[in-house]
Parts: structure tokens; sequence; C-alpha cells
């Protein structure tokens, strides 16, 4: 019974732990299908266009409200990864690649070449610079990755955004 009571503990307080919110980031590496690895913090960030993002409800899997996102400000997720080549060949090639967006928690999401770089969806899929009136070094889910367009805007919001993994379907 006390090996009982002892397993229902651990279980119980792995779940807690799953369920605390990650640290927030300074910084993301890409790589993988890449000439050449980036690490892109957020001092690079001012480096880039920013736009006004406005506000965005946060909404779950099923389109439920979670939270609202106040004040954002941003910067284009294909201008972070503009510079960054990719293994490519031949124009063509690029349809072929996508990007895995990680957090820090394991949470994933992903984008493909043509999504961003080839669409108007890549117009509005922002790092966070600014939320609630706090900049992207005091934001506690910084680096945040957002695609307010999404009808489900929480399947693709990403906190604490700690790499983007370059892949290539083949």
């Amino acid at each position: 019974m006390k090996r009982l009571i002892f397993l229902l503990g651990v279980v119980c307080g792995g779940f807690g732990v799953l369920a605390q919110k990650p640290n927030p980031t300074k910084s993301f590496t890409v790589s993988g299908e890449v000439r050449n690895p980036k690490q892109v913090s957020i001092q690079d960030f001012s480096s880039y266009r920013s736009f006004d993002i406005g506000n965005v409800v946060i909404t779950n899997h099923l389109g439920e409200k979670k939270s609202d996102a106040v004040g954002l400000k941003g910067i284009l997720l294909k201008d972070a990864l503009a510079s960054v080549e990719l293994n490519a060949e031949l124009p063509k090639d690029l349809s072929t690649f996508y990007f895995v967006c990680k957090a820090v928690d394991g949470y994933s999401v992903v984008f493909s070449w043509n999504e961003l770089f080839n669409n108007p969806a890549g117009e509005s899929i922002y790092i966070v610079t600014v939320k609630n009136g706090q900049s992207v070094d005091k934001m506690p889910d910084a680096i945040l990755l957002l695609s307010p367009k999404d009808f489900k805007t929480g399947r693709r919001h990403v906190k604490s955004l700690e790499s983007i993994d370059v892949r290539r379907v083949r």
C-alpha cells in the first residue's frame, strides 16, 4: 500500500512539472538542412522591420478563448529566416522544405517554406517583441511565436521558442 501511494505521488508530481510554464528564452537556433546554422537572439530583433499586430484572442483547438494578448508588436518569422541558406540545389527544391519550431518544453509546430515565403500567410506569422506592454526581454513567455490569422490561434502559439529545425520532404 505504501508503494502504491508513493507511486501515485511520483506520477501526480510529474504531471505538475509538465504543467509548469517554460522559462523565457533569449535566443533560438536555426539548424538542420541549412548551409550554416544560425543563432538568433532578442538583440537581433531590432535589425528587422517591426509591425503592430494589435490584440489577439488565443483560442484552443475547439476555438474556446484561453487568453488575450494585448498591444502586440513583432517581427516576421520569414525575415528572421531570410538570411538562412537552405541546402537547395534548384529553386524548385524550396517547396520541399519545412520548419519545425520547438519550444523548451518540447511543444512543436510546423510551417512550410511555401507558407512563409510564397503565400500571404507569411506576412502574418510573427516573433512577438512586445506583449501586454512588456518588451521581449521582460516577457515571461519569450521568445513567443504567433500566427494570429490561424482560426485556432493557440495551435501555433509557441512560448519560449528555442529552436527551428529545417527539414525536407524527400
